[in-house]
């Protein structure tokens, strides 16, 4: 006699009937989210324009207009750093096995080894001819006499100084005398010299007081033309954005004194508030090479000292041939000083 809990007759064929087709149901709803399952070039398709971003910016950054609070400049300044983006992207490509993301990412990637690839490679060359420096040495910084013994022992044929205060100024006379026997100095800005200066003179870059000079070292391979100049500082403002009216007033005055040098071999040394990729120094670029570009080995940044992210201070040559470019210790400056040797 069957118990309570007996099934019908049928009712196990009725539940295996029901498993079946709860079986072939799943398999079917299965197969249908695979056939519309977004193929991979289809997926991630925000990614991928996300991941194009990076490389349009640095393609057509000299397109960014300026106008609305300094974006283009702004862009420039940090250009070299849009390809952190780049790595960060393509773990999110390979996460959502996204081809068009991929591709996207390596557009991006090619954009910036076109750009900036050439300052992974050391393209320094032993010797040099001429050996030269410029630092920003800070209006404030606590150890002028620790800063001048600094970069007295880089052994630099010539020093170019930015920032120098009234106050501090003897001190680096002082401490700069032995080893630098010529010196000039103008306003804000100086040049120290082991070989003999003549025909120094004031370069305006638009200021309201001193901060370039122009003078000519005496080699033995001839006259070199030499300047030293610290543009105006650039400023983010709260409403104005990126404000940079006084530094590229500097820089287009800079760019036409240059234009105007008689002497075919010119040195330009400073604080330029800038970098070679900002379009204010077209007029300057459009003159001089870079001699961090030509012959350095990195990125070179030399601000903020503590943590560099941008090359402001540059060496800037023409009629010379930079063998190499780096970058010297810190001092007490919130710059880095920069060198380069140069030959004929």
């Amino acid at each position: 006699m069957a118990g309570p809990d007996a099934a019908e007759p049928g009712e196990e064929g009725a539940d295996r009937r029901d498993t079946g087709f709860g079986t072939r149901r799943a398999r079917i709803r299965r197969a249908l989210r695979i056939a519309t399952r977004p193929g991979p070039w289809k997926r991630g398709s925000v990614l991928a324009a996300l991941a194009l971003l990076p490389g349009l910016l640095m393609l057509l950054h000299a397109k960014i207009p300026n106008r609305i609070g300094g974006v283009g400049s702004l862009v420039e300044t940090f250009l070299p750093w849009f390809g952190l983006f780049i790595p960060v992207m393509l773990a999110g490509a390979l996460w959502r096995r996204s081809a068009s993301a991929a591709v996207a990412l390596l557009l991006s990637a090619t954009v910036w080894l076109n750009l900036f690839g050439g300052l992974l490679i050391d393209k320094s060359q032993p010797g040099g001819d001429l050996t030269v420096v410029s630092h920003n040495v800070g209006a404030e910084t606590p150890d002028p006499v620790g800063t001048a013994r600094d970069l007295a022992a880089s052994r630099a044929d010539l020093l170019a100084l930015e920032e120098i205060t009234p106050q501090a100024e003897p001190l680096y006379e002082k401490e700069l005398a032995k080893a630098y026997p010529y010196h000039a100095v103008q306003g804000t800005v100086g040049l120290w010299s082991k070989l003999p200066l003549s025909d120094t003179e004031p370069v305006d870059v638009m200021m309201g007081e001193t901060r370039a000079l122009r003078t000519t070292v005496s080699t033995d391979h001839g006259p070199l033309a030499v300047y030293a100049a610290h543009l105006g500082s650039v400023r983010v403002m709260p409403r104005g954005g990126y404000w940079t009216a006084s530094r590229d007033r500097g820089a287009q005055a800079l760019g036409t004194a240059v234009a105007a040098e008689q002497n075919e071999r010119v040195v330009l040394l400073g604080d330029l508030n800038g970098t070679v990729d900002d379009r204010a120094f077209d007029r300057i670029t459009a003159q001089l090479d870079s001699a961090q570009e030509e012959a350095g080995d990195g990125f070179g940044f030399s601000w903020p000292a503590k943590f560099p992210v941008a090359r402001i201070d540059r060496i800037l040559v023409r009629g010379v041939e930079p063998e190499s470019s780096w970058v010297l210790p810190a001092t007490g400056s919130d710059h880095l000083p920069v060198a380069a040797a140069i030959s004929w």
